[in-house]
């Protein structure tokens, strides 16, 4: 039976791209939907910061048509920056608005957002049922278990968030305080998932990194579909060997060292276009050790690509790895 978000077919069991901080850009996200992403979501948006304005946050409102059904994620502590915030994402006209309650670090937590609403849940349910009321579009939320280990409130919350209308959660089986740390618990998710009062699709977020992995979490846990984090960082292909992996019991091909550098220098050419010479350069280096995985005496070619800010010096690099390391993988 099709995953729907309201009126969003998303297929059977949908595979979701997480938003991460300064790794979801439009860049990554369009290999992402290429290679099967079924719905992704933008890096996450400060509401003070689009309320003033600022270049960076407005900037991560660019989606683009090719990329649907897309949704654009929101964070803050305050309800009536986030009720502003709605009303100006809304006119960007994304298929979801998607609430930030699982960031763990610090300077988001400590203030009260992300995560750190986890410690007011009364406020959460206020601030999540004012930004219902003020889109017509679906809203969904992504949450973590609770502030630490004597708080995991998220099968009561779930069903409170719901109640008020969210449409959809995903959620990541850690506390705030685990952070990305220790294993995720996936029986909570599967607590929230079972609930029969729970009407809403039920997403699992946490650890996948392998489609054994993930037919064996979509098996015992019984979610509706899993948002894939940091297995995608330089292998966008992970979504599309899930898929395979579920439907035939096989792996797929992995990329050879051709379809990497393809799609890293494709990856890099996007960055630079999109963010402009210095960011684009500077953001793509945290892709290129992923993507390039497994390869022996690298170590040169690395400090090329994390080091250079001239893109004909690295798209040089990333052309002679083909020829430089064929047949080491």
């Amino acid at each position: 039976m099709s995953v729907k978000i309201r009126h969003i077919d998303l297929g059977d069991f949908p595979l979701l791209l997480a938003p991460m901080e300064d790794v979801s850009d439009p860049p990554f996200r369009a290999l992402c939907k290429r290679h099967g992403a079924d719905l992704m979501f933008t890096e996450f948006i400060s509401s003070e910061g689009l309320i003033r304005d600022a270049a960076k946050s407005v900037q991560k409102l660019d989606i683009y048509e090719y990329e649907r059904p897309v949704g654009i994620q929101i964070f803050g502590s305050e309800i009536e920056s986030m009720r502003q915030t709605t009303e100006i994402v809304e006119r960007t006209n994304p298929d979801i608005i998607d609430i930030n309650y699982g960031c763990p670090v610090k300077k988001v937590a400590c203030k009260g957002a992300g995560a750190g609403i986890l410690q007011d849940i009364p406020k959460m349910v206020s601030m999540t049922k004012e930004i219902v009321n003020t889109t017509k579009l679906p809203v969904t939320v992504k949450t973590r278990l609770g502030w630490d280990d004597k708080t995991k409130y998220v099968v009561e919350v779930a069903e409170r968030l719901q109640d008020i209308g969210i449409e959809a959660i995903s959620i990541h089986g850690r506390t705030r305080q685990q952070m990305y740390k220790g294993d995720a618990d996936w029986s909570l998710i599967a607590e929230v998932k079972n609930n029969p009062r729970m009407r809403i699709p039920v997403f699992g977020n946490g650890d996948i990194s392998s489609p054994e992995m993930a037919v064996e979490y979509k098996n015992k846990y019984g979610v509706d579909g899993i948002m894939i984090g940091r297995a995608s960082i330089g292998h966008p292909w992970v979504f599309n060997e899930i898929k395979h992996f579920m439907k035939t019991g096989e792996h797929l091909a992995p990329p050879t060292l051709k379809d990497r550098v393809a799609v890293a220098k494709e990856h890099l050419q996007m960055s630079v276009k999109w963010k402009g010479m210095g960011l684009g350069i500077v953001e793509m280096r945290r892709h290129y050790s992923n993507y390039f995985k497994g390869i022996p005496y690298f170590k040169d070619a690395r400090t090329v690509l994390v080091t250079s800010n001239n893109l004909s010096e690295l798209l040089a690099t990333l052309n002679s790895i083909e020829t430089q390391f064929a047949g080491t993988i």
